[in-house]
């Protein structure tokens, strides 16, 4: 139970409605239980009434219709109260487990995006998705149902047991020898499909990931032609998923006849001893039937015992799961006295900066040291696996360096908020991400107050606005799961688009126009220009396309900075930098 303790601060938050649940279940308890009493005296009386030792005069008969309305009423009425409380006891316990629910999912979620890189790197998407969905769920269970239950079950019995004990302790015994069989079996009953809802969840998941991955894949599935042999990986998939379903639907075929089995047990024995003492005149008719009442008021809360243990059980397994991640200290966060500046200048300094991947142990970068002046332009480049992209993610502080450090405006970057630090960087990733939305919505997500006409006029400046306008919906394309719509090249213009209408004071293009073609690649760049008047700009390139826009050229090689210039400077070296120039123009002659 130490993993649910960690829920205590949420039953503190919403303490009015536990209280009024727990008083609600005790008194749906209390009134489902004193029914048994009216039973007795109502049979005890038609008892007599048969036995003649009573006149069969009108009047007695009078008498009895009188009293059996009385004792039916009483019955009637208790039994609304119970349901009436009983709908209250719901309405408190398993809508407190809601909000709950709704909290810990939103805790999960805003902890998860504080997370750094390096978190999701070792963590699958799908465990990520099934701690914050089915594992949360599972925990909703302990906090509502399981507790609503674990009380009912507590108070009821512990009352049922106190008027049965009170009338009779013989006849009470007797009637709940069964019931110690009947909590053991449902408990094995509980384990085992406990167990087999494990497998059938696991398979699940597996069915689930096969899906998504063929989804987003379909693209490269199609290419190969392999679509009839993935539709069989997934028909093998369901059918194993069918078959532990079937294991699954068997096992829980056993706990209703198993339950009505030991039930009617109890049921015979509290006729057969009751009967035997109503014959030595020990006990009264209305008793029998008072116990049978007591022995079907008793079999759902001895059932639920197995039932609630599980899910005690499963819900343990999953708050130590989703516990596991709350206890993740985020590598990257504010410090308590952030620097949250009004105006943003961009000046950018490397002193010294280092870093080497935690998880392969590759080092990037070695003792970089560069200074982007405010409004500059500065072009990083170098071979795959340089250490280029390395430098644009520090300065976006989605990591830290592993020495040295990086200051805007004088502040280390390290001092700064991290919202504003990220908010004051217009950012083009290597790999251009787009959310399942439409297009105008990606583009405006760069600042989310963006008008219409904006949003169209950045469209214009990154190229792509021809080829939204030729979309059957335009603007109001949804480009699909991961911007599958759209192409490559189209996906980095929007990307582009979306950087660039926030108008950032520091901007970060990561290759961001490698599925670009050359003449669209030339008519960007030459239009950006412009855009970065006034700007920071850091540009991470490969293709040497945009060496006419930079102030200053820095070059890497495996994480080194070994070159640093400008472009005709660095061609009359003999160096990395004329290397990858004349590889990609060869027709140049260098003076």
């Amino acid at each position: 139970m130490k993993a649910l303790w960690t829920l205590n601060p949420y039953f503190w938050r919403y303490k009015w409605l536990l209280l009024s649940g727990i008083l609600f279940v005790l008194l749906s308890a209390a009134f489902s239980v004193f029914p048994a009493v009216y039973i007795r005296e109502a049979f005890d009386e038609v008892a007599v009434a048969i036995s003649g030792r009573a006149n069969a005069d009108a009047q007695r008969s009078l008498a009895l219709r009188d009293a059996l309305i009385l004792y039916s009423a009483l019955i009637l009425g208790l039994s609304v109260l119970k349901g009436i409380f009983t709908f209250l006891m719901r309405q408190t316990l398993i809508v407190m487990s809601r909000h709950i629910e709704y909290d810990l999912k939103n805790a999960i979620y805003s902890h998860y995006q504080k997370l750094d890189m390096g978190f999701y790197r070792r963590n699958s998407t799908g465990d990520l998705m099934n701690r914050i969905s089915e594992d949360v769920s599972r925990t909703r269970m302990y906090i509502g149902p399981a507790l609503m239950y674990t009380i009912n079950t507590a108070f009821a019995t512990g009352l049922t047991l106190t008027f049965m004990f009170s009338v009779d302790v013989k006849l009470s015994l007797m009637t709940l020898a069964p019931m110690p069989i009947l909590v053991w079996c449902i408990y094995r009953v509980s384990t085992l499909i406990n167990q087999r809802s494990h497998a059938v969840q696991s398979q699940q998941s597996a069915i689930s990931t096969l899906a998504q991955e063929t989804f987003s894949g379909v693209r490269v599935l199609k290419a190969f032609g392999l679509e009839a042999e993935q539709t069989e990986r997934y028909a093998e998939s369901a059918n194993k998923s069918f078959h532990q379903n079937e294991k699954l639907f068997r096992v829980n075929a056993l706990f209703m006849p198993l339950m009505l089995l030991l039930v009617g047990a109890s049921t015979l024995i509290a006729v057969w001893v009751g009967g035997q003492g109503v014959i030595e005149g020990r006990l009264s008719p209305g008793v029998t039937a008072e116990f049978i009442y007591y022995v079907n008021l008793l079999t759902w809360p001895i059932a639920s015992i197995g039932w609630v243990m599980s899910m005690v059980q499963r819900a343990e397994a999953s708050m130590q799961r989703i516990n596991d991640f709350l206890h993740v200290k985020p590598m990257v966060e504010s410090p308590a006295k952030a620097y949250t500046p009004k105006t943003i200048l961009g000046e950018i300094v490397f002193e010294g900066v280092s870093y080497t991947y935690p998880d392969s142990g590759i080092v990037a970068l070695k003792e970089f040291s560069a200074t982007l002046s405010p409004g500059e332009t500065v072009v990083i480049v170098g071979k795959t696996g340089s250490g280029k992209s390395t430098i644009g993610l520090l300065l976006n502080r989605v990591m830290d360096p592993t020495e040295g450090r990086i200051t805007v405006d004088g502040v280390d970057i390290r001092d700064w908020d991290v919202t504003t630090l990220r908010r004051a960087i217009g950012t083009v990733p290597q790999d251009a991400f787009l959310f399942s939305d439409s297009i105008a919505e990606n583009i405006a997500f760069g600042t989310l107050d963006a008008t219409r006409d904006t949003v169209e006029a950045y469209a214009e400046f990154a190229h792509v606005a021809e080829d939204v306008r030729g979309f059957p919906k335009g603007f109001d394309t949804v480009v699909g799961e991961r911007g599958v719509t759209l192409s490559g090249g189209q996906k980095q213009r929007v990307s582009i688009a979306r950087a660039l209408i926030k108008e950032p004071p520091m901007l970060i293009l990561d290759d961001a126009l490698s599925a670009v073609d050359t003449d669209t690649e030339v008519s960007i760049l030459s239009g950006l220009k412009s855009k970065l008047q006034g700007m920071t700009a850091l540009l991470i390139t490969q293709r040497l396309s945009c060496v006419h826009l930079a102030d200053r050229i820095y070059v890497l090689d495996e994480g080194a900075l070994v070159q640093e210039g400008k472009h005709t400077d660095l061609l009359r070296q003999q160096g990395i930098y004329a290397e990858l120039y004349l590889l990609q123009n060869p027709d140049t002659q260098i003076a």
